[in-house]
């Protein structure tokens, strides 16, 4: 009897001042269990209509009259008040709204067909994705000009390369988790907003400092749009249509890539490209680059203000009459688009879960702004925590720890091969440079005036008697045991270069960049430093900084294969199959690079890498939406993705160690983590003949 009762009240109920209307048991709406209402009891407002205001049939009619609902609560014993009810029975209900709005979800998505609205998605989104994958290079694109700039040390550097992850991976967590309770739309909003910002305000920031923090809170943003993007789009698709089309969308990725060697390549080396003002502020050619790497997610922002919020999230939130019209919008669209104009939408009611969760709000009359608003973010977060230990609960449990070590092992060897890869050619051809070095023993030169560059030398017990150095450059040069007696240096700049164990007397440098550290053991007898330059000067244009940019787009090319393979495949041998078979045959790519002794093999390798494991990426991006229920699904990805990057930054920190002093340890590192990530995927469960829950 306290069943019965308690089905009463769900039948008609108000949730946020929103009448639901009449469900049967099934949640499944049935034409014939309304009796016919009068003409003018008719919603006016909630009425579809069409271009000549015709009413459709089987179309959503609005409210019920109210005489209506008062003879049928006639018949009704009187319910049971939700909060006189134990927890875990309301709990329980919620899962069997969940399940019955799982399945008829998915038909009403086939209903509406897959078409124009969608492919317009996933455009805007796909922008979003592409910015994700320009942020990821931007930093070591920049970093050799950056590190001149801002006369950054070898910490800094690598301060500068890993902090992007840090604020991917805190993102990630953070904004995953917010969309499952505000909204997939508005926090994508924020998510692109946030990196959009900061991405544009770092290419103007001149100290080390301040540019550092624009690029953490930048990678913020931008790792909190990777898990919304995927579980936005993944809510607007069929079973069927699933697999295919979010690998379709793992494609811009790639895409982003290729546009940030692209833009490397043709912007960073014209190193005119810029301005200054005064001699503090410079603007120079890897800042245009920055600022132009920000298009795409500036492109993505504006497009997405024109696109709905997922209609499976707000039905999780109760707000049906929404989630239908935007389902009524998606089918229209795509409808005219197949110039089929005259197709109703028959769906007239979609099962709600129960709502269980409580908002505590403080009314303006007892509380301030500040206390209202601090009570909705302490409430807001710890819905958000409550999500993520929930991740971890039985039901989940084994499935998220599975997912979590198969992510984290292939961020840990993907990432840092990609860092591996261009830091082991720059050493090959540092090596070559090497090589080539020019030894000049006990030359004397005396009353000569060098206006020239010297490059790649080393200078040994040479004896230099009144010469000028005048407007020239050195570049990795060296002297060694030298002797410099009444010289002259005016307006010199040099790069890697030294004085070492040498003798300097009565010689004067003016505006030049020969500091004091450069002199080393040096005995320096009545000399005089004058109007020495301030700052650092990107005065050498690197020659090998063209072939990094190009083996950057060569790696990010070589996954199209992957990707076109992976998509066409997933719905058809299974994710599980793909996520395994990917890692194994990467891992086994990763033995070949014991034989990578050229720039051209290493290459070579580092595209058969890319490619083999991208479909390992796309598959894990599919399951990993799909294992999880809607009000999960976000902070789900996002956990998953922050752990990813944080295998990221281990892989940058341990693989960049081992370089020119070993290649047996990254090789054995990462072709074992893709062993075992391999062979762990194999046990998850396979989804692709599930609804999305």
């Amino acid at each position: 009897g306290g069943r019965e009762a308690n089905q009463v009240s769900d039948d008609y109920r108000y949730q946020d001042g929103n009448y639901e209307g009449y469900a049967p048991n099934d949640g499944y709406y049935r034409g014939g269990d309304e009796p016919a209402h009068e003409e003018d009891a008719q919603s006016d407002v909630t009425e579809g209509h069409d271009e000549d205001d015709e009413v459709y049939e089987g179309e959503y009619q609005g409210i019920p009259h109210p005489d209506d609902i008062k003879e049928k609560q006639k018949k009704r014993p009187p319910a049971v008040a939700d909060e006189y009810r134990d927890r875990a029975d309301l709990m329980a209900e919620r899962m069997e709204d969940e399940e019955q709005l799982a399945h008829q979800y998915e038909n009403i998505i086939e209903e509406c067909g897959h078409g124009r609205f969608q492919w317009t998605l996933f455009f805007v989104l796909g922008l979003a994705l592409m910015a994700d994958g320009v942020e990821v290079f931007v930093v070591g694109f920049v970093l050799p000009s950056a590190e001149k700039d801002m006369c950054l040390s070898s910490s800094n550097k690598g301060m500068l390369g890993l902090i992007v992850y840090l604020g991917m991976m805190v993102g990630a967590v953070m904004l995953g988790g917010l969309a499952d309770k505000l909204g997939r739309k508005k926090c994508l909003i924020i998510s692109l907003a946030i990196n959009a910002a900061f991405a544009f305000l770092s290419s103007f920031v001149q100290g080390y400092g301040f540019f550092l923090f624009c690029r953490l809170i930048s990678g913020l943003g931008i790792g909190g749009s990777l898990p919304i993007v995927f579980a936005y789009f993944s809510e607007f698709l069929s079973r069927e249509k699933r697999g295919e089309h979010l690998s379709w969308l793992c494609m811009f990725w790639m895409i982003g890539g290729i546009f940030a060697s692209a833009m490397a390549w043709s912007i960073i080396p014209h190193y005119g490209w810029g301005f200054s003002m005064g001699t503090k502020y410079h603007f120079h050619s890897w800042r245009v680059f920055v600022l132009v790497c920000s298009l795409p997610c500036i492109a993505s922002l504006v497009a997405l203000k024109f696109m709905p919020e997922s209609p499976r999230f707000l039905l999780e939130i109760g707000k049906h009459d929404e989630a239908w019209m935007i389902l009524k919008q998606v089918h229209d669209t795509n409808m005219r688009a197949k110039g089929e104009p005259e197709r109703v939408f028959t769906v007239s009611y979609i099962k709600t879960p129960k709502q269980v969760d409580e908002f505590i709000e403080i009314q303006s009359s007892t509380g301030t702004w500040y206390q209202r608003w601090l009570v909705r973010i302490t409430t807001t977060f710890k819905q958000v925590w409550d999500n993520v230990l929930y991740c971890l609960t039985a039901q989940y449990r084994m499935n998220t720890l599975m997912l979590a070590v198969v992510w984290f092992t292939m961020a840990l060897s993907y990432y840092g091969l990609i860092v591996w890869f261009p830091d082991m050619i720059r050493y090959l051809q540092e090596e070559a440079y090497e090589s080539r070095v020019k030894i000049f023993d006990e030359e004397e030169v005396s009353h000569f005036t060098f206006n020239f560059t010297l490059e790649n030398q080393i200078h040994r017990n040479g004896e230099y008697r009144n010469d000028k150095f005048i407007g020239m450059k050195f570049k990795e040069v060296r002297f060694e045991d030298s002797l410099f007696e009444e010289c002259y240096f005016e307006d010199v700049t040099s790069s890697e270069t030294f004085f070492e164990n040498c003798t300097i007397i009565s010689t004067v440098f003016y505006n030049t960049d020969l500091y004091e550290h450069i002199f080393i053991n040096c005995r320096l007898i009545n000399s005089t430093f004058l109007k020495e330059k301030e700052g650092c000067h990107l005065d050498f244009e690197e020659e090998n900084d063209f072939l990094i940019y190009l083996v950057s787009f060569l790696g990010s090319l070589s996954v199209l294969p992957g990707n076109i393979i992976s998509a066409l495949l997933m719905d058809k041998i299974g994710r599980i199959k793909m996520i395994g078979g990917s890692m194994l045959i990467s891992a086994v790519c990763c033995f070949f690079l014991f034989f990578g002794n050229s720039e051209s093999a290493m290459i070579g390798w580092q595209c058969l890498f890319c490619g083999a494991s991208i479909a390992a990426w796309n598959a894990l991006d599919v399951i990993t939406v799909e294992l999880y229920p809607t009000d999960k699904r976000a902070t789900a990805f996002g956990i998953l993705n922050g752990l990813c990057k944080f295998g990221a930054i281990l892989g940058n920190s341990i693989f960049a160690s081992f370089v020119g002093i070993t290649k047996v340890v990254p090789i054995l590192l990462a072709s074992s983590a893709l062993v075992g990530g391999g062979l762990l995927a194999l046990r998850l469960p396979e989804t692709r003949e599930q609804v999305l829950m």
